[in-house]
């Protein structure tokens, strides 16, 4: 689809004055002021007493957090740094709440290479480590990752290079392979007496449950079968294991939707004698198809109850059937969809994070079976990631606005409060930061789409000849990754879009407007609009969106039509491309990070199996729903970023989108890290990324065609 504009760009440009706001000129914002606040991360509590660990990366130097009640002053744990590029993940408390257990470095890519984002020519590792709460420096345990630890508090169990490992939590006894199998472990469970440890082993083309006895040294697959099982859960008496299993579907490939299938369903097997039976199974139609959510995807209560997510009615809700098996049972009804879930103190119940009721924010709830759900946040601030307090006096959870980046809070006594305030810089501009507003607009094709607007901070700006009515702004539209990702009204939850949403508050800071665009496919909608049809390589009909916030834009009376930018990472980068490619007299320029050029070439890189060959039908469609096809109508200058160590969209598609483009004389910036990864991991390179995106707009957007007045 081509737009036909009367806008003819670069034929005579002035500079773009900009007046100051009400004969005022606001303080100056700069990227690594809004890149200087910690991004809090992997907030877990400890399982007994008021102790909370989380993880916060201050400009790249990442390092474990504490408090403790009745105080609860935030303090570090652990002493790295350096902006190095090494990850902290996996915290998890040893039951007596005396250490704090966490993962430090990235996992391997497919040739089994860890990230070394820094080059550093003595490696790198990824590694398990112990730190003491009362203080003292973290010693290393054994490389490897997603530690378990015993009920006993005795023993940690842990993967390596696909395998399970256990070691003694104080040092004795020494790290050592407990399991030489096929597949690769994953989801290690603990038995509630420490005995046996349960796992999902992954074969690639289907997946058994494991059960590992330690005492007897003995490993035993239960209910095998060709289909995919995986989340294990013990019952509260350890006596079954209650797992999800998901039927075998051979010709599905990433990047299509998927309304509905062969159902999934709920099973449990006997731990010790292996006997299996099926608890429950989802209906045909709507929730057929298992989704999981972030922690714990099946919960089994002390009431006999398991507790798991189900899109029967279109949204992702939690339900609850008892461990007998028998009907499941709604317990979190609306139009809304459940996110991150984990159990409750008590075991009675679950704590969740959903935008009901405010959909385009997250907020903490309280559900147990036969109750109503109970908000235990609400208003104008984002909430994720719940933790219960041991002793169950109340629950720590992460949250942000729009003005403030994301702090670990502990709310008891009904009251809530920040555990550590004073690491976001004295510097950072919280008070200059712009509220974006939710928007609806059409896409080309009817669909209502949701966005929010960032209206300029700096109102003001000089007028054209002979123009009147109201300034108007260069503008920007920013495509977030996934695409199973939602923008909301504030800072992110996740770093990549922390960091994005920075970018976006310095565009409006330097007078842009900016459309955040919450694209079909993406998440917080509900089933249909997740598996929009023709969606990513089945048709692009996402781009039905990016036309749509073209024109929205367009419209407005604030907005140079001559002057919109498109920007995004991954498929962020892929929206942005299909924009330039398609419509060129829509958009002026672009910054496309890390984008898929080539859906051919993406679909196999996350299932290597897909042979184009012999399913051509596909990958016609495939290829033709990509930028690469419409690379000919391609005219407006691109900035293209992209790290060279890149495991989700192969470097090779920046490389081949380079080549062509320089072969049709078009204008193409680089911004290329060597040994980096696509979530970049040196704060240095996000910096650099997004000045250069920043810098790159300002000279070739904040210009005007006075023929398009």
């Amino acid at each position: 689809m081509r737009i036909r504009s009367r806008a003819l760009f670069s034929v005579f440009v002035a500079a773009l004055a900009i007046a100051p706001v009400r004969g005022q000129t606001p303080p100056a914002v700069t990227i690594e002021q809004l890149l200087s606040a910690p991004f809090a991360s992997g907030l877990v509590a400890a399982p007994v007493g008021q102790k909370v660990a989380w993880v916060f990366d201050e400009r790249g130097t990442r390092n474990v957090w504490i408090a403790e009640g009745p105080s609860f002053a935030g303090r570090a744990l652990s002493r790295f740094s350096g902006d190095d590029g090494q990850e902290i993940t996996s915290l998890r408390w040893t039951p007596d709440a005396r250490h704090v257990v966490f993962v430090r470095g990235g996992g391997p890519n497919r040739a089994g290479e860890l990230p070394n984002p820094t080059s550093n020519p003595e490696s790198v590792d990824q590694a398990i480590w112990l730190a003491p709460a009362a203080g003292g420096e973290p010693r290393k345990i054994a490389s490897g990752d997603a530690p378990s630890i015993s009920p006993k508090g005795d023993l940690l169990a842990f993967t390596h290079r696909g395998q399970i490992w256990t070691a003694g939590v104080t040092g004795t006894p020494a790290p050592v392979q407990a399991v030489h199998a096929r597949g690769s472990a994953r989801g290690l469970r603990w038995s509630p007496d420490g005995t046996r440890i349960a796992f999902a082993s992954n074969r690639g083309t289907h997946a058994f449950i494991g059960v590992f006895d330690l005492p007897s040294k003995s490993l035993q697959f239960v209910d095998a079968s060709v289909d995919s099982d995986s989340d294990p859960v013990w019952s509260p008496d350890g006596r079954e294991i209650a797992f999800v299993r998901r039927p075998v579907r051979r010709d599905l490939l990433p990047f299509h939707p998927e309304r509905e299938g062969e159902p999934w369903s709920i099973r449990a097997v006997d731990a010790t004698r292996g006997a299996a039976r099926e608890i429950w199974r989802a209906e045909r139609g709507k929730g057929s198809v298992f989704q999981s959510v972030n922690g714990d995807s099946l919960t089994w209560t002390v009431d006999n109850h398991l507790v798991f997510p189900w899109e029967r009615d279109g949204w992702k809700h939690l339900y609850a059937v008892p461990g007998a098996g028998g009907s499941a049972t709604l317990l979190t009804p609306g139009a809304f969809e459940v996110e991150d879930v984990t159990s409750a103190s008590d075991r009675r119940s679950v704590l969740f994070s959903s935008n009901q009721d405010d959909i385009d924010r997250r907020h903490i709830w309280r559900v147990a079976v036969g109750s109503a759900p109970e908000a235990l946040t609400r208003g104008t601030s984002i909430e994720w990631n719940p933790t219960p307090l041991g002793d169950g006096s109340g629950v720590a959870y992460l949250r942000a606005d729009a003005r403030r980046p994301g702090q670990p809070v502990v709310h008891t006594g009904g009251v809530a409060r920040e555990l550590s305030p004073d690491t976001i810089p004295s510097s950072f501009p919280a008070a200059t930061l712009v509220e974006p507003e939710a928007v609806t607009f059409t896409a080309a094709d009817g669909m209502s789409i949701p966005a929010q607007l960032f209206k300029p901070r700096m109102e003001g700006q000089s007028l054209s000849p002979g123009q009147s009515g109201p300034a108007r702004h260069p503008a920007v539209i920013f495509f977030h990754g996934g695409s199973r990702r939602q923008m909301l009204l504030g800072w992110h939850y996740l770093s990549y879009y922390h960091n994005t949403y920075a970018l976006n508050q310095y565009l409006a800071s330097r007078g842009y407007l900016v459309l955040s665009v919450n694209y079909r496919s993406g998440t917080g909608y509900g089933l249909d609009f997740r598996e929009a049809l023709d969606y990513g390589a089945a048709g692009a009909s996402e781009y039905q969106d990016v036309v749509g916030a073209g024109l929205y834009l367009r419209s407005r009376p604030d907005v140079d039509p001559a002057r919109i930018g498109l920007w995004g990472g991954s498929y962020g980068g892929y929206l942005t491309a299909m924009g330039l490619s398609r419509a060129p007299e829509l958009f002026a320029a672009g910054v496309d990070i890390h984008g898929v050029h080539d859906w051919t070439v993406v679909i196999g890189n996350f299932q290597p199996t897909f042979n184009p060959q012999a399913r051509q039908d596909v990958a016609r469609r495939a290829f033709l729903s990509s930028p690469m096809a419409s690379i000919n109508g391609w005219r407006a200058p691109v900035l293209v970023v992209h790290g060279d160590d890149d495991r989700n969209v192969p470097f090779s598609e920046t490389v081949d989108l380079v080549e062509q483009l320089r072969k049709r004389s078009v204008v193409v910036e680089q911004v290329i890290f060597p040994d980096e990864v696509h979530g970049f991991l040196l704060h240095r390179n996000w910096r650099r990324a997004l000045s250069a995106a920043a810098e790159f707009f300002d000279r070739h957007l904040k210009v005007r065609n006075m023929t398009s007045q």
